[in-house]
């Protein structure tokens, strides 16, 4: 069996890569390589992926821009697919179409140049709409399960499915599409007629807020841990006497202690270490368990 020449008569031979680094495509810089990276361009070839991959049983990876993503220094077996290329937005009155390869400070400017509120409170986040939706991203009191109205997905089996907001069982962080093998091909969000200039001003604001609070400086897969109830996560870490604290050239931020900056050309096996460190620390001192939010796959390095 040739995988690649198969995988070439669905995708075009300049969208496959084969032994790919991918730490190019993650925010923290770090990962080892995929055995086949691909790039579709049509929800079809997506389908026909799917269903090879069932076939011939190959592991699929899914990744948006690797925004919210740690992936180890072994890299990813088996088909990883990146949905970089579905970067399409269209409008229908008060509803935006999005594919998931969006990026979210994309959909959030086309949202301001349409006059439609409610998208303001994800202008920083850097992910993609895909990974939005998947996690539920949220920040400055908005979430995604706030606008989306639909989800359209390509099952196990590689049929395109509509999801409606209420199938999602969106959660703090969460949507049901985590606990299955789905792949988000993109959303309809409902928004307001609103006033340009008002959004524009509440967008500038909430930018300003990052940018002053946030190490952007750094390569990082930006808040760590989700907030556990009553506490935050930052706070904790910073009242544990960790921000600085460093292993290899992975470090707790000085400038918000709920990072892990990469520094000095950091491995992944570093990061993660210092995210154990990080809970044990807390946990030790505040009887408090941080869970992660950043997500981590792959395969550590063979020796």
């Amino acid at each position: 069996m040739d995988i690649y020449q198969d995988l070439s008569m669905i995708v075009w031979i300049d969208n496959i890569n084969v032994n790919e680094y991918l730490k190019d495509m993650t925010y923290t810089k770090l990962g080892g390589q995929a055995d086949y990276l691909l790039k579709p361009i049509t929800v079809d070839q997506i389908s026909q992926i799917v269903r090879y991959s069932n076939d011939h049983n190959i592991p699929i990876t899914i990744i948006g821009n690797g925004s919210n993503l740690i992936i180890r220094d072994g890299g990813i077996r088996g088909i990883v697919i990146t949905l970089q290329k579905l970067n399409n937005i269209s409008r229908i009155d008060n509803e935006l179409i999005i594919q998931a390869g969006v990026n979210i400070k994309t959909a959030s400017k086309y949202a301001l140049e349409n006059s439609l509120t409610g998208f303001e409170f994800a202008c920083g986040i850097p992910g993609t709409i895909g990974g939005g939706i998947y996690m539920n991203a949220g920040a400055y009191g908005g979430e995604f399960k706030d606008i989306i109205k639909s989800v359209l997905v390509i099952d196990k089996f590689g049929n395109l499915i509509n999801k409606t907001n209420v199938d999602l069982n969106f959660d703090y962080r969460y949507s049901s599409i985590q606990d299955t093998n789905n792949i988000i091909i993109g959303g309809t969000f409902t928004l307001k007629s609103g006033i340009y200039s008002d959004i524009k001003t509440k967008m500038n604001e909430l930018t300003s807020l990052r940018q002053n609070k946030q190490p952007l400086e750094y390569p990082s897969c930006g808040s760590v841990f989700k907030r556990p109830v009553g506490y935050y996560a930052g706070k904790l870490i910073e009242d544990s006497n960790l921000q600085g604290y460093r292993i290899g050239g992975a470090e707790v931020s000085k400038k918000h202690a709920g990072f892990i900056v990469n520094i000095d050309n950091a491995t992944a096996l570093e990061y993660i270490k210092l995210i154990d460190v990080i809970q044990e620390t807390v946990k030790a001192k505040f009887n408090v368990n941080l869970e992660r939010e950043v997500k981590i796959i792959g395969e550590d390095l063979s020796h």
